[in-house]
């Protein structure tokens, strides 16, 4: 007997166990062209999208009068102590803080003590007053906030600026805020910047590995200790 066309086929024993369908799959001329089409759009809007992602590193600088400038010391750069010689010049505040890293009670090391006294001296910063912080575990811009916090207290310092390299600068800010805040100290934010910046970062291959880094760092401290 011939099947009419149009017949569905005869269901067999094999439905219970297999089946077959139709699978539509994108061609690998396609996929090609999708990432050119991509690579050609980064490129061509490398300038935008480099600033602004350089810029959300980047606090909004604000220097008014305070009692104390902070300087963002753990990885120390001239041109940190350069700005803060700068704004204690123009009487923006009267005293100066060094965090500087301690083993223990005593004091900074020699070491470090030696390479605050060194760029203090360069900077032609006379006046400045050693905080001595002790690094013990991760994380460590979080802990030795904490032990600035309780410093500042001490001192009676109510409003203090952090001086911070340019890409550092946000997450420092960040960091300082969430820990002095609630204990009454103003926070603002000075950031300084060297050969690398937002509008130039992407140049060399030293200022691409520094602004990922910094970006890491950031959305670590953003979304994971300070949550």
């Amino acid at each position: 007997m011939v099947a009419h066309r149009g017949t569905p086929p005869k269901q067999t024993w094999k439905r219970h166990f297999v089946y077959r369908k139709e699978v539509w799959r994108t061609t690998w001329r396609f996929r090609l062209s999708v990432l050119l089409v991509g690579i050609i759009l980064i490129v061509a809007t490398r300038d935008y999208w480099a600033l602004r992602l350089a810029e959300s590193l980047v606090c909004t600088a604000d220097t008014p009068p305070s009692d104390a400038l902070l300087l963002e010391n753990f990885d120390p750069d001239y041109l940190v102590y350069e700005r803060a010689e700068a704004l204690y010049g123009m009487g923006i505040a009267p005293r100066i803080f060094v965090p500087t890293t301690a083993n223990d009670e005593s004091g900074p090391t020699p070491v470090d003590q030696g390479i605050t006294e060194l760029l203090a001296r360069v900077a032609r910063l006379k006046t400045f007053e050693v905080l001595p912080i002790r690094i013990s575990e991760e994380p460590i811009s979080l802990n030795a906030a904490i032990q600035i916090r309780d410093e500042l207290l001490k001192k009676q310092v109510r409003s203090i600026i952090v001086i911070a390299p340019g890409f550092r600068s946000r997450r420092s800010s960040l960091v300082y805020r969430t820990v002095l805040n609630p204990a009454g100290i103003r926070v603002s934010c000075d950031p300084v910047f060297g050969l690398n910046t937002p509008s130039n970062w992407t140049h060399t291959w030293h200022g691409i590995e520094g602004v990922v880094e910094h970006i890491a760092k950031l959305n670590y401290y953003r979304f994971w200790v300070l949550r």
